[in-house]
């Protein structure tokens, strides 16, 4: 049997993967993982200039998760002259067609703050992509889409509002085309990157607090319980230190694989961690978690053997 390695990938462009999205490729027959490129190894000036401009990655597995090879970026995404920022993809897939929402900031910033927007995409084949549209979600600050269908019919989308709170607000769509915003979901601390999955008979989110993923579970996707972290303690494995970032998950059984990424160069221990390239570099990492008693729990160190994710699809 082969052991899920660490890191489980590091982009060989930029190595800067962030915020990973998984998703069974139904013609290739193998699971594509969607993230952020960012840009680690641009000039090393004195801003945030590196994580703006990015392009959308994408590595491929065909061994259930082992081993991931880079096939290059996302097609399509770019609608003008210039260059733009593309983050945080979230990927569903309707049956048909598949539908990316995808934050986008017009141009390159050196800092912080300019407006955000979700864009909608869709696709044949998850390599070329076409615009569909730019979601008015009441807010010139919104990022971070994760997109569930509703037990009752149509679609709830999750995302980071920065102009209300830095919280997760919603909006709902009968078709993943029109969308209707609705009010917050979760209010208990300035977050990012939620991420909503069904697990033993409750509905699970986890929002990105910068100290590890906050637990939250539902009933009914509308009223949300606050539980505790996890992925707030450095893990043993290689590239596994610091506090896991903003994750996808995906379901298998009883078991949530837990894809997040890492800042490895900023944990204290690490050597080199004044150094600009190891203070920006990321990697990719999974780890399963599980209910036990009712709460979500999360062994980073576990050792996980592959294939994790099944090798015939969902």
């Amino acid at each position: 049997m082969t052991a899920i390695p660490k890191p489980l990938f590091r982009d060989p462009i930029h190595d800067g993967a962030a915020d990973p999205t998984v998703i069974w490729n139904r013609a290739a027959g193998e699971w594509w993982m969607f993230y952020t490129n960012r840009r680690v190894t641009a000039p090393p000036l004195d801003d945030v200039s590196w994580v703006f401009g990015t392009d959308i990655g994408i590595a491929t597995t065909a061994d259930g998760g082992a081993t991931w090879a880079y096939r290059g970026i996302a097609q399509g995404l770019e609608t003008g002259w210039g260059r733009d920022t593309f983050w945080a993809p979230e990927v569903i897939d309707d049956g048909e067609t598949y539908h990316m929402y995808v934050s986008f900031i017009e141009g390159v910033h050196a800092d912080w703050g300019a407006p955000a927007e979700i864009r909608h995409y869709t696709s044949a084949d998850l390599a070329h992509w076409e615009y569909q549209s730019t979601l008015d979600l009441n807010s010139e600050h919104v990022i971070d889409a994760c997109v569930l269908p509703l037990p009752e019919g149509g679609w709830r989308m999750w995302f980071k509002d920065d102009d209300h709170g830095t919280h997760t607000y919603t909006a709902d769509s009968p078709d993943l085309y029109q969308w209707t915003t609705g009010g917050p979901a979760v209010e208990n601390a300035p977050h990012e990157g939620p991420n909503v999955f069904a697990l033993g008979g409750s509905y699970w989110m986890l929002t990105d607090e910068w100290a590890g993923l906050r637990v939250h579970r539902s009933d009914d996707l509308r009223t949300w319980e606050t539980h505790g972290r996890i992925l707030a303690e450095s893990g043993a494995g290689e590239d596994d230190g610091g506090n896991g970032l903003h994750a996808d998950v995906v379901v298998v059984g009883d078991d949530a694989f837990v894809f997040y990424f890492t800042h490895p160069g900023r944990i204290p221990e690490a050597p080199g961690r004044d150094d600009r390239y190891e203070h920006r570099r990321t990697s990719l990492q999974v780890a399963r978690a599980h209910l036990v008693d009712g709460r979500l729990v999360c062994d980073r160190d576990e050792v996980l053997t592959a294939p994790i994710l099944p090798l015939t699809g969902p």
